[in-house]
């Protein structure tokens, strides 16, 4: 049961920071080439696609880190399986005082009309996401670093 627990883990960690770098690397950069009025429209698209999405993978793979952690014990995967789950709390902190307000306020933007700004704001949203990026791949790196002597 562990094993099958730490692949779900591992599958969903890679799931998550797949999306992240999609979104950070295959999407960013179309959509800033955009005029103002379809990058608006594009970026809620996205918003509200995503906003369900992303907890729904982002929540089981923490869920699944923490109960390999409680079933694990002290094993010598278990300093990088910690700084796995420490990426992810990093992770889940840039987008609750992040990335999460600034989506918010985009979704109530009238796409014709962007706000005074509105650059800077997803300028801003971009640094964050460069972070929630990163942190999902250093906790996918570091799973699978924890559990290569596992499996």
């Amino acid at each position: 049961m562990t094993a099958l627990l730490i692949l779900a883990n591992l599958f969903l960690a890679g799931i998550l920071a797949g999306e992240e770098l999609v979104i950070r690397f295959g999407v960013r950069g179309p959509l800033a080439r955009l005029a103002p009025e379809p990058h608006v429209q594009l970026r809620q698209g996205l918003i509200r696609t995503l906003r369900v999405l992303v907890p729904a993978i982002y929540l089981p793979t923490l869920a699944s880190g923490l109960a390999v952690t409680l079933l694990g014990g002290a094993g010598p995967g278990l300093v990088p399986h910690l700084a796995a789950l420490a990426a992810l709390l990093v992770w889940l902190a840039t987008t609750l005082g992040g990335t999460v307000p600034i989506n918010q306020a985009v979704l109530d933007w009238d796409a014709a009309a962007p706000p005074e700004g509105w650059r800077a704001l997803i300028a801003r949203w971009e640094r964050l996401d460069s972070v929630r990026a990163a942190a999902a791949t250093a906790a996918f790196a570091l799973l699978l670093i924890s559990n290569g002597s596992t499996l």
